[in-house]
C-alpha cells in the first residue's frame, strides 16, 4: 500500500512555462541585438550599418590601380636599364637618303684675290594669272626672300708684261692691275625661304597630275638677277680697289720699297 501512495506523489518539481505577466517580464529583459551580435542588424545576415557590396568593389579598382601603376614603374625601369629593346613608333616618319655621289667633273686654277664680299638680301614678289580669269582659279603668286653674297675679286692673271714698273734707285715701284671684277651671285639656300605663296584650284588640280618640280627655278634666278644689279651699285668694286691697293702697299713695303702706286686699268 505504501508504493502505491508513493506513486501518486511528486518525485521532483518541474518548471513552469512562462505565461501572462511572467513572459512580458521575461520578454523585456532579453536585450535585443546589437551592431556586434551575428544576428543583428550590423552582421553578415545584412542590415545597413555592415560593410556593403559598394566598399568591395572600391576597394578592388583600388588594387587594380595600384598593380597597373606598380607595373608601369617596373617596365621603365627594365627599359631604363637597357634589357628591354626600345620601343619605337610604327609610323614615326623616316626619311631615306639616296642621293649618289659627288662627281668631279673639273678642277680650274684661279689667281684671283678677293678683296671684298657683299651680303644682300632680296625680296620677290611674283604673280602669273591670266585676263578675265578669278584668281580663285588660275593665279599663281610667291612671295619668296632670297639671301646671297657677291665678291668682287681682282684677277692676276690678266697682269700683262710691263705692269710692274720699278725705280732705278730701287725706293719706288709702280703697279697697274685689272679692274676688279663681280664674281657670281651665289645664292644662300639656307637663308632663303618662300615667304608667302597663292595657287588658284586650278594650278592645284595641275600639280596633283603632274608636279613641276622646277616651278621655282624662275624665282630662284629672278633673285639672282637682283642681288647681281644691286652689286653693281653698291660701291663694291671702289671697296675691292681700296682692299687691294692696301694690300700690297703692305705687302711691298716690307720688302723695302717706300712708294707704291697702284692703278688700276679701264675694265
Amino acid at each position: 500500500m505504501a508504493r502505491d501512495a508513493g506513486i501518486n506523489e511528486p518525485t521532483r518539481e518541474f518548471p513552469g512555462y512562462p505565461t501572462g505577466d511572467d513572459l512580458k517580464e521575461r520578454s523585456a529583459a532579453t536585450p535585443e541585438p546589437t551592431m556586434d551580435t551575428p544576428g543583428g542588424p550590423g552582421g553578415p545576415t545584412g542590415g545597413s550599418g555592415g560593410p556593403t557590396g559598394g566598399g568591395g568593389a572600391a576597394r578592388g579598382l583600388l588594387l587594380l590601380l595600384g598593380a597597373a601603376a606598380l607595373a608601369v614603374v617596373v617596365l621603365l625601369g627594365i627599359q631604363a636599364t637597357g634589357i628591354l629593346p626600345e620601343f619605337r613608333n610604327p609610323f614615326a616618319k623616316e626619311q631615306t637618303d639616296r642621293s649618289q655621289p659627288p662627281l668631279l667633273k673639273s678642277i680650274q686654277d684661279l689667281s684671283r684675290y678677293v678683296a671684298a664680299e657683299g651680303n644682300f638680301q632680296v625680296v620677290v614678289d611674283t604673280q602669273n594669272d591670266r585676263r578675265n580669269v578669278p584668281d580663285f582659279l588660275l593665279n599663281e603668286r610667291t612671295l619668296f626672300v632670297g639671301a646671297g653674297s657677291v665678291e668682287a675679286y681682282v684677277d692676276f692673271t690678266k697682269i700683262g708684261e710691263g705692269a710692274v714698273v720699278q725705280s732705278a734707285d730701287g725706293k719706288s715701284v709702280e703697279i697697274k692691275l685689272p679692274a676688279p671684277q663681280l664674281g657670281e651671285t651665289n645664292l644662300d639656300m639656307e637663308k632663303s625661304y618662300v615667304f608667302a605663296e597663292q595657287r588658284g584650284l586650278l594650278n592645284r588640280l595641275g600639280d596633283l597630275v603632274g608636279n613641276d618640280p622646277n616651278r621655282q627655278q624662275q624665282v630662284y634666278q629672278l633673285a639672282e638677277e637682283r642681288i647681281t644689279a644691286a652689286a653693281r651699285d653698291s660701291g663694291l668694286s671702289a671697296r675691292a680697289e681700296e682692299n687691294t691697293r692696301k694690300m700690297l702697299e703692305g705687302l711691298l713695303r716690307s720688302l723695302g720699297y717706300q712708294q707704291i702706286t697702284v692703278t688700276y686699268t679701264a675694265p
